[in-house]
């Protein structure tokens, strides 16, 4: 072991001095994890336009496409952590990174819909081992008094992804094939491996528990089943459809059966002992449902700004920036407002906030000034920066050091169970909305084309177009049925963020979440001078 930096401090002289390039290293590495997702949420209408230009990919298919990578990804969060404190996190680091970037590549020529489902759930895979390293490394090279700060930091890359990803998106589609916004993936992937191998110094759990199989299928089966059984009664607009709750409830089956295994077993994937501390619980569940609400609720709005209001990709992308600047300016200036107010005020200030600006939806209409949006994008931005930040440090420091890679695990598997669900659930009543909506309207057209016609936005107006003149009759029909189906989604996330709202009010603490315990476990640091 190297020398400490000090007396009393647990992490050596030599990885002392380079922590916050350290720190900009493992931002590197979650930008492209983050990258990806905003990137095809703006490239999701051209995907969705018939070949030559996307791929022809209906609504249920792209929400599969976002949640292929997600399920993948959140179900193998788990032994992802456990993974990286028994091996190394710099080791499951660097493998997920070439995963991830080789995977990208396939996602870039992908052929049909069914192949970019197939290789986004690959980079899911890779991206399952780049996350929660990414926050365990940063835990074990800032002592704790720096902890909260750069953890602020690191929530801060999350808006700069979100601000990145729309805009290079948006030049992409202008000058390239949609299959760049996953190219683009590589060149970053190939930076971020040089630098890590060169500067991150590798650490571990000396305790670790055991590899949980069984576990790990129980929960990505049950995840699918639950997701697919939502997305089916959304295509639907029949969620009392047999094949819809016969789904929905073998998932459900699936993971009380989890929760039941991993009880019983002695090294689970998931310690359920860590939700007897009401404070981690309440910090978790404030995590997944605000990305429930919020990843439901963005899914429509890029529909909104192309589709209705007319915007390009790189217009799209320019009208998110407001979001993404409120998130990288106040997520490192949130544990300022927590000295001064607490944990429960500031995150409780926050998802009110966020419920406020989601319920804020329903005042946009097809001509309502675009100045309004971008108030609502910057004010949900700021809430969110109070929400991740705080939440981060209470999840971080509740759990022991050496856990670091199991806590990180958890956090970042109920923001992305709750996103996956908040897009097949949101996505489903948006759709099921929208098909209400527009289905008195496509009475003259043949049967065949009728269903195809009422599953989306994108496929009337793609159906419009065949039509040539006749069709033109549908396309204010259309922009009505789908402004209304977009007000009904977003009371729905607004619900959801005020449940998080009453959770954090009720169970957060309001100072320190985790006094320091004198004697508490040291994680084993391999770190080479420098």
């Amino acid at each position: 072991m190297t020398a400490p930096a000090a007396t009393g401090s647990r992490v050596p002289e030599a990885v002392h001095r380079r922590r916050w390039v350290i720190l900009g290293v493992l931002m590197l590495s979650l930008l492209i994890v983050v990258l990806d997702n905003s990137i095809l949420n703006v490239a999701i209408k051209t995907i969705s336009t018939p070949a030559p230009i996307g791929l022809g990919a209906t609504q249920s298919e792209l929400e599969w496409a976002i949640n292929a990578y997600t399920l993948v990804f959140a179900g193998l969060l788990f032994s992802a952590g456990l993974l990286g404190d028994r091996l190394g996190r710099k080791k499951v680091l660097l493998g997920g990174l070439v995963v991830f970037g080789g995977a990208s590549a396939l996602a870039a020529f992908s052929g049909s819909p069914e192949q970019l489902i197939g290789f986004r759930a690959l980079m899911g895979l890779g991206a399952a081992f780049v996350m929660p390293a990414t926050l365990a490394v940063l835990m074990n090279v800032f002592e704790r008094d720096e902890q909260p700060k750069a953890i602020g930091i690191w929530a801060g890359g999350v808006g700069l992804a979100i601000a990145i990803g729309p805009i290079t998106g948006g030049v992409l589609l202008d000058h390239f094939w949609w299959g760049s916004v996953f190219l683009i993936n590589v060149p970053i992937v190939i930076l971020a491996l040089g630098l890590m191998l060169w500067l991150v110094p590798d650490s571990r759990d000396p305790k670790p528990g055991r590899i949980d199989p069984v576990g790990v299928l129980l929960s990505v089966i049950g995840l699918v089943l639950l997701v697919y059984g939502i997305i089916k009664g959304g295509q639907l607009a029949d969620f009392t459809d047999a094949e819809v709750l016969a789904t929905m409830g073998a998932g459900l089956a699936v993971l009380v059966g989890f929760v039941w295994y991993e009880k019983r077993i002695d090294h689970p994937s998931i310690d359920v002992t860590y939700f007897k501390n009401r404070v981690f619980s309440a910090a978790i569940g404030a995590i997944g449902l605000v990305f429930f609400a919020l990843m439901g609720v963005t899914f429509f709005a890029v529909f909104y700004t192309q589709t209705v209001r007319g915007y390009s990709p790189f217009q799209t992308g320019l009208l998110m920036l407001p979001l993404a600047a409120a998130q990288l300016t106040f997520a490192p200036r949130a544990r300022l407002v927590v000295d001064r107010i607490g944990y429960r005020a500031t995150t409780a200030g926050g998802m009110l906030l966020i419920a406020a600006m989601l319920a804020a939806f329903t005042i946009l209409d097809a001509d309502t000034p675009i100045w309004i949006l971008e108030v609502i994008f910057f004010l949900m931005g700021t809430g969110m920066a109070h929400v991740m930040t705080p939440t981060s440090v209470v999840i971080m420091q509740t759990m022991p050091r050496e856990k670091a890679g199991s806590a990180s695990a958890l956090s970042n598997t109920f923001r992305q169970v709750g996103g996956a669900l908040g897009i097949a659930v949101l996505g489903s009543v948006l759709s099921a909305s929208y098909r209400s909506g527009i289905e008195d309207k496509l009475t003259l057209l043949p049967a065949d084309l009728r269903h195809h016609a009422g599953e989306s936005i994108e496929a009337t107006l793609g159906v419009a177009a065949e039509l040539g003149p006749r069709g033109e009759a549908l396309v204010t029909p259309a922009h009505d049925a789908f402004l209304h189906a977009m007000h009904l989604t977003a009371v729905g996330g607004a619900g959801v963020a005020l449940v998080g709202t009453v959770v954090v009010a009720l169970f957060l603490p309001g100072r320190d979440p985790a006094p320091k315990e004198p004697g508490e476990e040291e994680t084993e640091l391999v770190a080479a001078e420098h």
